[in-house]
């Protein structure tokens, strides 16, 4: 498992810029207004969203998991301990189909568990399968 840190930026490219630099890792996937960086040292998965809220704010906070199953067990562990999830959901969303769960913490961020089952063209979230098919909400600062 490795953190995730989602943060809103003004310029994209001045941002991948100083990234690059910072974790010396190239970003692993850049789009429109998107780009992500799976740094091994320290594990982290840093996501830039362009111009999605006030730039230098947190867009939302994750963790990223190894399988599906990873995924369900941590839904079922926060349900059981009285934390309100989305439940699980199979989504297209941030360039990547996921199984993920939500949860929103007391100060109103939101946190996603998440595991990347393969690549997608969609930024905005589509749910394929699961609690709410076909609701959107996910990784970008309106929903």
């Amino acid at each position: 498992m490795r953190l995730q840190l989602a943060l809103n930026v003004a310029n994209l490219a001045d941002a991948i810029d100083f990234y690059t630099k910072m974790f010396d890792t190239p970003p692993a996937k850049v789009r429109p207004g998107y780009a992500n960086f799976a740094v091994a040292d320290p594990p982290l998965k840093l996501v830039l969203f362009e111009g999605e809220g006030p730039s230098g704010s947190i867009n939302h906070l994750g963790v990223e998991t190894e399988t599906p199953a990873e995924v369900l067990a941590a839904e079922s562990r926060l349900s059981t301990s009285g934390i309100e999830t989305t439940g699980v959901d199979d989504t297209q969303c941030c360039f990547a189909e996921k199984t993920e769960t939500w949860v929103q913490a007391p100060d109103g961020n939101k946190w996603e568990w998440y595991v990347k089952t393969g690549d997608s063209e969609q930024l905005q979230n589509i749910v394929v399968s699961g609690v709410d098919a076909g609701s959107s909400g996910c990784c970008v600062a309106g929903d």
